[in-house]
């Protein structure tokens, strides 16, 4: 594959997510979403007592929160790049999304659970008018869907700007707000069938542990929801490297600029939602006068810019393929082989 073909494949996502505009409106349908099942549930757990009701109420009133969070993050993370700030603030969206995590797993899988133990240790847990649940989660659930079908469409659209399977675009996206929508809304179409067997399940048998069991169910659900977006959130926060097919695309388009001997290193790091920084330490023509190294280095970098829409800064360094100082810093940090493949591949 040319380097122009693993370019096409790499840099399609630069134009959606980091817009906003489709995420932002993805999110206020989850909120609005949320909102109105919140309060409808807060009503049918208070009528029927319903334990499991009551730990959805807290489920969607803990999506509602997130999706505060998530439209916060949004806002913050378009401020442009200031003195204090010189790479923009495009990580402020995934400090908001590590939240939105953290608030799903204190309100809602923390005050399942307990509503799950009390519901199980009581002897007189009873549910009364259980048609009021299922009229409210009926509607819940198509309300939920509306905002889990609106929420999937833009995640796939983006998934396939990046050449990725929805699975894998999930794993790897560096868009907290739409993939955060989504498992929250999968989490909360499950949780209502959840509810709802609970329910039945206290309105066969005449006994707690159906409905207390189904809360503690769902504190489970959502306490995997929280540790994965958790764990998602941690790794954009820590100094990512870019998408590896961005990186090996990079490394390919530097090695084929005419003044470039060798790709000596070559470091990425996600900065935000499709912004890529890239440094990268070259080995030039040694003909070059220090005038043309100039211009090839104001050349190169404003090339890679163009060429790849998520790279949005670039620092380049000349220096000489033989620097051992250099080479023992790239083998340490990616191990001999591939420091030797780096230079061969962009010298290739």
């Amino acid at each position: 594959m040319s380097a122009q073909q693993q370019t096409e494949r790499v840099v399609g996502g630069g134009s959606s997510a980091g817009g906003g505009g489709e995420s932002t409106a993805t999110v206020l349908v989850a909120l609005g979403a949320n909102l109105a099942v919140a309060v409808a549930k807060g009503f049918a757990a208070v009528i029927t007592g319903s334990a499991s009701m009551a730990a959805e109420t807290a489920h969607s009133f803990a999506d509602t929160v997130n999706q505060v969070l998530l439209l916060t993050a949004l806002k913050g993370s378009r401020r442009p790049a200031d003195r204090t700030h010189p790479f923009g603030y495009g990580r402020v969206r995934y400090f908001w999304a590590l939240l939105a995590a953290v608030s799903i797993f204190v309100t809602g899988a923390l005050y399942s659970a307990y509503e799950g133990v009390t519901a199980l240790l009581s002897e007189e847990h009873e549910v009364v008018s259980p048609v009021v649940n299922y009229v409210v989660l009926g509607v819940a659930f198509l309300l939920e869907g509306f905002s889990l079908l609106k929420g999937y469409r833009q995640t796939r659209t983006e998934a396939a700007e990046h050449d990725q399977t929805l699975r894998a675009f999930l794993r790897t996206s560096d868009d907290p707000t739409a993939t955060t929508v989504v498992f929250e809304d999968s989490a909360a179409l499950i949780g209502l069938v959840l509810a709802a067997a609970g329910t039945a399940v206290h309105q066969v048998t005449g006994q707690s542990w159906g409905d207390g069991i189904a809360s503690l169910l769902i504190a489970a659900l959502l306490a995997a929801v929280a540790l994965r977006l958790g764990r998602a959130n941690k790794r954009l926060l820590t100094d990512v490297q870019a998408d590896p097919r961005l990186v090996r695309a990079v490394l390919v388009h530097l090695g084929d600029e005419p003044e470039v001997d060798a790709v000596v290193d070559l470091l990425t790091l996600t900065l935000g939602t499709d912004q890529v920084l890239v440094c990268a330490r070259l080995d030039l023509d040694d003909d070059l006068s220090g005038a043309e190294v100039e211009r090839a280095m104001v050349r190169i970098a404003a090339g890679l810019e163009e060429t790849f829409l998520e790279v949005v800064e670039v620092f380049l360094e000349p220096v000489p393929r033989q620097d051992e100082v250099v080479r023992e810093r790239v083998r340490t940090r990616y191990g001999d082989r591939l420091a030797q493949y780096m230079v061969d591949e962009a010298g290739s």
